[in-house]
């Protein structure tokens, strides 16, 4: 079974806010992800493929920070495509896909262009709730369970 790995962490603090790069954070099934304004029952935690991104970036000729996708979880080494339902462990954490998150008129704000690219299924990442709390640490291993 090949493993992911977890290439980035940010937290936003505010909406509309900057993100906010950590190298650990904390998640927790009732309050979501510590720290972060997003507080959504059903969106506690948003993730984005590294590769993903970096074949958006190719395509429109650019080089922005993942950052931009404005997802609290960079990941590479698993695909998020057609995942409801599944759980993720990042490290001692597991996760279950919700669903997938559609890019907002905010991807345009970053790179205009990027919204319509993002349109291709799953291109714009993924959306879990937190089934077990713990922390989780950039380089942390990723598998689906």
């Amino acid at each position: 079974m090949a493993a992911g790995r977890l290439e980035a962490i940010w937290i936003k603090r505010a909406h509309r806010g900057p993100m906010d790069p950590v190298q650990e954070a904390q998640l927790d099934p009732e309050r979501g992800l510590i720290g972060s304004v997003d507080r959504s029952r059903r969106r506690q935690v948003t993730l984005v493929e590294a590769e993903r991104w970096a074949r958006l970036m190719r395509e429109l000729h650019a080089e922005v920070d993942p950052c931009a996708r404005r997802a609290n979880l960079l990941v590479s080494g698993v695909s998020l495509v057609e995942t409801r339902g599944r759980v993720l462990q990042i490290g001692s954490v597991q996760l279950v896909i919700g669903g997938e998150t559609t890019p907002c008129e905010r991807m345009d704000e970053a790179l205009s262009g990027l919204q319509a690219a993002m349109a291709d299924p799953w291109a714009g990442g993924a959306f879990a709730q937190i089934r077990t709390s713990g922390a989780v640490r950039v380089g942390d291993l990723i598998i689906w369970l």
